[in-house]
C-alpha cells in the first residue's frame, strides 16, 4: 500500500476512472450486441436504427479516450458490413 499522500490521491484517481471506462465499455457492448441480436433476427431496420445508435455510442467513447479509434472504426466498419449484407 502506498504511504505518500500523492500516490494515495493517485490510486483514488485511478479507480474512479477504471470505473467511468468500465461502464462506457459495458454501455458500448449492450448497444453493439443490439445491433448484432437484430441481424440474427433478420430485421434490416431495426439493425439500421442499432447501428445507428451503436456507432454514436462508439464515436463517444472514443473522444473520452475509451477506445482507440482504430478499434472504434473497426468495430463500426464490421457492423456496418454485416447490415448491408442483409436481404
Amino acid at each position: 500500500m502506498a504511504n505518500i499522500k500523492s500516490a494515495k490521491k493517485r490510486i483514488l484517481v485511478i479507480n474512479t476512472k477504471t470505473a467511468r471506462n468500465k461502464a462506457v465499455k459495458s454501455r458500448v457492448k449492450t448497444y453493439v450486441k443490439k445491433v448484432y441480436a437484430a441481424i440474427e433476427a433478420g430485421d434490416k431496420a431495426a439493425a439500421q436504427a442499432a447501428l445507428l445508435v451503436a456507432t454514436s455510442e462508439l464515436d463517444k467513447a472514443t473522444s473520452k479516450g475509451v477506445y482507440h479509434k482504430n478499434t472504434t472504426s473497426r468495430k463500426i466498419s464490421r457492423m456496418n458490413k454485416a447490415v448491408n449484407a442483409m436481404n
